[in-house]
């Protein structure tokens, strides 16, 4: 293994979780990424975003000649870190056990097991923890196998089958070999649980391995999806299923902070919170292949936001919150880091928390409204706050606002805020009917039919013959967002108004096979600099693209898009020119857009060969 880079590719790392919380593990065998006790907690590890002063926990072997393979065990959440040297083969077997995860914990424990299955094989550990993102000194207590690394806010201990000696002044370090069927570990856990000082038994790593990979296996068994892309649902599920809060039943967008959109840019932020938008089109995509728990989890969770209405300017929601539904997002920057590959800043906390962004309205009725048809009932008490919200939409869904990207140059009229207004409102009055709850209908239907009118006449551009980004401005862009026009039903797929807006799409946003969220040339977003194409984009350009029947084009663009995912099936935010993954990682909205693609893909084949 060359001598590597101080930041890894985003790419070249993987995931593993416990339901509460996530650690990212790169092809070098470190954990460069770990948040205690939560998504969105202070980091511990967090070379990722500072390779000098961040913090990391890697077990790894060192030479210029080993080459590095990694994979999950199969429908796990298990990564393997494969080391392969003229000398023999090495394993590091990296995950979180799941305990009850239902229960809201500060216990959390990353273990990782090694051993050789070939030859012989010189290991390297070395956990150096930096608290609260690299602000808070820690103290250290060492024995030969165990050491406890202390803070007033959190302590964390480490278990070592391997003699632990001290490296610098506060952290440890192991050097040692291993031959062929030997085995050892480490396990690191959160929250002070008293391991024992004694050396970590190898059948403690094997008891606690078989029982995760039997967690695993169960819960991925419930997945009825048997498409053409069977396994890359499945992990694109598991995936979701990492990034989901068990105790709250909240989604994060990923479990990461200020992974860059752009090397070297601004375009910085931090995703380890829920977003209404992306959590309800997840809800979705899951009920679509059979995980209704997880659809009834995060369909509570909404029900909670829904009766404690706490938005503000953002209107009787916020478009995001924390994942036990809090909503202090206050953001700042991390100064004393430099942030990935030196792409500062830095942020903790997120802006964009109190914009008003309309879409979220029809994105959570829309959610509320497929989980109703897969047989979840409405409280009477849930229905009067729905009714208010709708209400309130009445009033409100002409304002300008941020828009579903959240740009950060001022409120426009969002072409995509009214067409999701206008679904927020279709999807109250098909509740109402079809359950026979009451609600002002009349004038419902009236005002969606309103938003109808004043989409057609005003979003639809005769210079561009498309529907453009906002109203009333010639400059306006084509935007990707609009892809949802036939997928909510807005316009039939062979309306001529949508295929209009396809072809424009098709020759403004998309770079073989890869699309961007709007003209690449334009950067409307008020930021500086450009970004990459949007993953989620081509998924639904893909959706799209299969609904208009245009079905060879559509598995084409899916293939190619599925070639740019990592070693291990995962995708990011976006795509970089050269196909390299950029911004926050994994990306939940990308894995959820994939799975429906898919899904509805796979269906519209089989129609057509049948």
């Amino acid at each position: 293994m060359a001598t590597a880079p101080a930041y890894m590719p985003i790419a070249e790392h993987g995931l593993i979780g416990d339901l509460q919380t996530a650690a990212l593990v790169d092809t070098r065998g470190c954990i460069s990424w770990f948040c205690c006790p939560r998504f969105d907690s202070p980091s511990v590890f967090g070379k990722l975003l500072d390779a000098e002063n961040g913090g990391c926990f890697s077990v790894t072997v060192p030479g210029d000649d080993v080459v590095v393979k990694q994979l999950y065990l199969p429908d796990t959440a298990i990564l393997v870190t494969r080391f392969l040297t003229p000398g023999g083969v090495g394993e590091v077997v990296d995950f979180m056990p799941v305990s009850d995860p239902t229960v809201a914990t500060d216990h959390h424990r990353i273990v990782r097991t090694i051993r050789v299955v070939r030859g012989e094989v010189p290991f390297e550990m070395v956990c150096r923890p930096r608290f609260d993102y690299g602000r808070r000194d820690h103290g250290l207590r060492l024995t030969d196998h165990h050491a406890m690394f202390t803070t007033p806010e959190l302590e964390i201990t480490l278990q070592s089958s391997a003699m632990l000696e001290r490296d610098g002044e506060n952290d440890v370090r192991a050097n040692f070999t291993l031959k062929a069927g030997e085995e050892g570990g480490v396990v690191l856990a959160a929250g002070a649980p008293g391991l024992s000082p004694g050396a970590l038994p190898v059948s403690e790593l094997h008891r606690l391995g078989d029982e995760t990979a039997a967690y695993w296996r169960d819960w991925l068994d419930r997945c009825t999806y048997q498409g053409r892309w069977r396994e890359t649902v499945r992990r694109s599920a598991m995936t979701l299923k990492l990034l989901t809060y068990a105790p709250s039943g909240a989604l994060v967008a990923a479990p990461t902070t200020s992974l860059p959109e752009q090397m070297g840019g601004e375009r910085n932020w931090d995703y380890r919170y829920t977003w209404i938008r992306d959590a309800s089109f997840s809800l979705q995509a899951l009920l679509q292949i059979g995980f209704t728990d997880e659809a009834e989890a995060f369909a509570h969770w909404l029900d909670e936001r829904v009766r404690e209405q706490a938005g503000d300017g953002s209107g009787p929601l916020k478009i995001m919150y924390r994942v036990d539904g809090s909503s202090d997002l206050d953001e700042f920057e991390l100064a004393h880091w430099e942030g990935y590959g030196g792409s500062a800043p830095v942020r903790v906390g997120n802006g964009a928390a109190d914009q008003l962004q309309l879409d979220i309205y029809g994105e959570a009725m829309d959610s509320i409204y497929h989980a109703t048809l897969h047989g979840r009932p409405v409280t009477h008490h849930g229905w009067r706050k729905l009714a208010h919200i709708v209400d309130w939409l009445c009033d409100h869904w002409d304002q300008v606002d941020e828009g579903i990207w959240e740009t950060r140059g001022g409120r426009k009229s969002f072409t995509y805020s009214r067409l999701m207004s206008w679904v927020a409102l279709d999807r109250a009055i098909r509740i109402s009917n079809h359950r026979g709850l009451p609600g002002d209908i009349r004038r419902w239907r009236t005002t969606r039919d309103e938003i109808y009118e004043q989409i057609i006449e005003r979003g639809w551009s005769a210079e561009k013959q498309a529907f453009v980004q906002h109203y009333d401005d010639p400059d306006s862009v084509i935007d990707a967002s609009l892809l949802k026009m036939p997928l909510v039903g807005f316009l039939a797929p062979p309306d001529p108004l949508w295929l209009h807006t396809l072809s424009a799409m098709r020759e403004d946003l998309v770079s073989d096979s890869l699309v961007y969220r709007y003209d690449p040339r334009a950067s409307p977003d008020g930021l500086r600099g450009h970004e990459g194409t949007f993953s989620l984009c081509t998924f639904w350009y893909v959706d799209a693209l299969a609904r208009t029947g245009v079905l060879d084009e559509a598995r084409l663009t899916f293939e190619k898009m599925l070639t740019y995912a990592n070693h291990l099936g995962l995708f990011s935010e976006e795509i970089g020119p050269t196909g390299e993954q950029l911004g926050n990682f994994p990306q939940a909205f990308t894995h959820l857009a994939l799975i429906s693609a898919a899904v509805n893909l796979d269906a519209a084949l089989n129609e057509r060969r049948a």
